[in-house]
């Protein structure tokens, strides 16, 4: 079964505009990125259009390629000042220290979910909040599951882990340093987020697998996952990309924010 990411994140949206309604204000919220790729122009581009559409105000703070840790630092420590919440696009230059940064974001003010595993009081971070609402919707199962998680990046694979493994799962992680064919074969369920265009091949997987492709790529001026189309045939469970957990990561940013302004 393909999910479809759209349908969830609408509902989801739905909700998020009705709580804002209520608001005395327009929650706003502040993205700082520096030197954005293909795929963060366009992930913000599509965040900035659904929080007009729920009545939040985005602006996008973009610092230069050469832009350093304290540029970085002091662009958050005034942003967040006026915000209800920022949000700080990853990756970020190899020069600018990212924990440093990460760890000056108020936890009030972090919709991201950073401190996710960490603060018992932070968010649930968007790409898990998308693979909990696809678990509910789809009835995925957990508990004593094997399961595969491509990558230990912040926004995809730690928190991922961190969830899988509070569900109750056997966790594997897979890095270029740690490479591990048969873990990805005999997972039950796959999580991934590297960035590596059809990585993910129908002769790599067990019948049946259930697939979370949160990698996004560019490959010949199209947006595409991790996962080959060959997968689709053999897996019980994936989501498409674009239109799978992209849209539904967006909506449960969203609703982390309202979320943090009624705190």
């Amino acid at each position: 079964m393909i999910v479809d990411g759209k349908a969830i994140a609408a509902s989801i949206l739905e909700s998020v505009a009705e709580d804002v309604s209520k608001l005395d204000h327009v929650p706003c919220m502040a993205a700082v990125t520096c030197s954005p790729n293909f795929e963060t122009k366009k992930y913000l581009d599509m965040k900035k259009k659904k929080a007009a559409a729920v009545g939040i105000s985005l602006s996008v703070v973009e610092l230069p390629a050469d832009a350093t840790t304290e540029d970085v630092l002091a662009c958050v420590a005034r942003v967040v000042k006026d915000s209800d919440g920022i949000v700080v696009q990853l990756p970020l230059p190899d020069q600018i220290d990212k924990e440093a940064v990460i760890a000056a974001i108020p936890t009030d003010k972090d919709p991201d979910g950073f401190h996710y595993g960490n603060v018992d009081s932070a968010c649930l971070p968007p790409v898990v909040g998308a693979i909990d609402a696809i678990t509910k919707r789809h009835q995925v199962e957990w508990l004593g599951k094997k399961v595969a998680v491509l990558g230990e990046g912040r926004l995809v694979g730690l928190p991922a882990k961190h969830y899988a493994e509070k569900a109750g799962a056997e966790v594997t992680v897979i890095t270029k340093s740690s490479p591990n064919k048969e873990a990805i074969k005999s997972a039950d369920i796959i999580i991934s987020g590297i960035g590596q265009p059809h990585f993910i091949k129908a002769d790599s997987i067990k019948e049946g697998a259930v697939i979370f492709d949160a990698g996004t790529s560019e490959d010949g001026g199209v947006l595409v996952g991790d996962a080959d189309s060959s997968v689709v045939e053999k897996v019980s469970l994936i989501t498409p990309v674009p239109g799978g957990i992209g849209p539904i990561t967006i909506a449960c940013l969203l609703r982390n924010l309202i979320g943090l302004v009624r705190q």
